[in-house]
């Protein structure tokens, strides 16, 4: 089951959403995880630390977590 990850700006870049799971501990440490392991974003491979995540976006992670982004209060990006 995904967890959702409720943000209030219009999107959460993917290095940042790492940092806010505590998948990583810095933010440094992304552009490594990232080159180093399997991130997918809506199903494709993505190692962009810079990628903007949108609400309704879907990552998941090697080790079996997923995560959903939740965009109360902020405005989605089909609109």
């Amino acid at each position: 089951m995904a967890k959702e990850v409720s943000i209030t700006t219009p999107y959460i870049t993917l290095g940042q959403l790492l940092k806010e799971t505590s998948t990583i501990g810095t933010g440094g440490q992304a552009k490594w995880y990232l080159r180093e392991n399997e991130v997918l974003v809506n199903q494709e491979i993505d190692m962009r630390r810079g990628r903007k995540l949108y609400p309704g976006d879907v990552v998941a992670l090697p080790n079996g977590d997923r995560f959903v982004i939740n965009g109360e209060g902020a405005t989605p990006k089909f609109e």
